[in-house]
């Protein structure tokens, strides 16, 4: 399956447009903002999403499938992380289909109890249908 045909989950209405706001307002202590330029205009975009420490390591997964985030990401393979005051760059590298299974399973552990997290995972339970990238080089801005 190539990229572009990778199943994306689009989040409902209210999720959209109720849901971001109130997750930077209500879980500042689990979310980050993740920015990545736009494969095709350049500009930054931004979204909230969880970082997932495992093993020494961090990671992002992309619940909902093959989301704008991820497609970014995958093509500039950096991008910024902003929590609370503190920025820092970033590269990323995308983490094999085979080895997503157990890195989900920890994610679903951490984060299965926000909204429409683990239905996601069960409408699409196919780990290749989730990118995630590993961050392996961080450099703190603020």
């Amino acid at each position: 399956m190539t990229a572009s045909s990778a199943p994306y989950l689009r989040p409902p209405w209210g999720a959209r447009v109720i849901g971001n706001r109130m997750a930077k307002l209500f879980a500042r202590s689990v979310l980050s903002t993740l920015s990545v330029r736009g494969r095709t205009s350049g500009q930054w975009r931004s979204v909230p999403v969880a970082v997932l420490d495992h093993d020494g390591e961090r990671y992002l997964i992309a619940p909902r499938g093959n989301t704008e985030w991820s497609r970014n990401l995958r093509a500039a393979k950096s991008g910024r992380l902003r929590r609370g005051g503190r920025v820092e760059e970033f590269e990323a590298v995308e983490v094999p289909a085979d080895e997503r299974p157990p890195l989900i399973a920890v994610y679903l552990e951490h984060y299965g109890r926000f909204p429409t997290v683990t239905e996601t995972f069960r409408q699409l339970p196919d780990p290749a249908d989730h990118p995630t990238f590993r961050i392996v080089d961080s450099r703190g801005l603020s």
